[in-house]
């Protein structure tokens, strides 16, 4: 466990290739020292998707300590690029392949968190009993949603459901959007690759979430969801991190 001026830290970590796939192209990297927690889900086949997301945990895992939230966030971003240059140089890449991971960081400095975050990987909070996505899904039809052109039901069995609109090391440039907020006493994070929100609901994840109550229990429920998830198939590889949030005595 870590902690600051404001608030302790616990977190817990998993990630399995599922039922289906014979390789795991998920990464993870957690540093509570520094405040930042990553999910990326690479893509590009045998080797090329395994080395975008595995870029991404790497390089981003050298964020070192900040002044402030925004000196994080831009040091994150940073590194960011790194990686995403560095996909794009990947030999398969060159030989006209496509390779790029998604992207989903938690990112806090004293009582402030950001989240960061390209492509379908999200992060979820549950606070006060409620439950909320954080992010808002880079895909074609959160697009559809958004713009009023499909229903929910719809969008449940669209045929491009899973084709994503942004990702490192795709484009140009890394596309991310960022969001900040303040920390509450009790808060819990939870980032997921695609792979376990295929399979469990916001309602799902909201039970499991809220199962932690105020004790140390974020390595069990990590568990818990990815046991869930290839008992419900897990036609993906799977990720998850959770982290909970806890006010020092007499603190925030």
């Amino acid at each position: 466990m870590i902690e600051n001026e404001f608030f302790r830290f616990s977190t817990g970590k998993a990630t399995d290739q599922g039922r289906v796939r014979d390789h795991n192209e998920d990464s993870l990297m957690t540093r509570q020292d520094f405040g930042v927690w990553v999910v990326a889900d690479g893509m590009g086949g045998h080797d090329a998707g395994d080395f975008a997301s595995q870029a991404i945990t790497h390089e981003v895992a050298s964020v070192g300590m900040s002044s402030s939230l925004q000196d994080l966030t831009a040091r994150f971003m940073e590194r960011l690029t790194r990686a995403h240059d560095t996909i794009r140089a990947h030999p398969s890449v060159q030989q006209g392949g496509t390779v790029g991971s998604t992207v989903v960081a938690l990112l806090t400095f004293e009582d402030t968190y950001a989240c960061i975050w390209s492509g379908d990987s999200r992060i979820y909070l549950l606070r006060d009993g409620q439950l909320v996505q954080q992010t808002t899904d880079h895909t074609e039809v959160q697009e559809l949603l958004s713009n009023g052109a499909i229903s929910e039901a719809e969008a449940e069995t669209w045929p491009r459901k899973n084709v994503i609109t942004r990702a490192v090391g795709v484009w140009d440039d890394p596309r991310c959007d960022i969001i900040e907020g303040q920390l509450q006493d009790g808060d819990v994070f939870l980032l997921c690759s695609d792979g376990l929100t295929e399979h469990l609901s916001d309602s799902d994840i909201h039970d499991h979430l809220e199962g932690i109550g105020s004790g140390d229990a974020t390595q069990d429920v990590c568990n818990e969801l990815i046991t869930v998830t290839l008992d419900r198939g897990a036609k993906d590889n799977v990720t998850c991190v959770v982290m909970q949030c806890m006010a020092q005595d007499g603190g925030v």
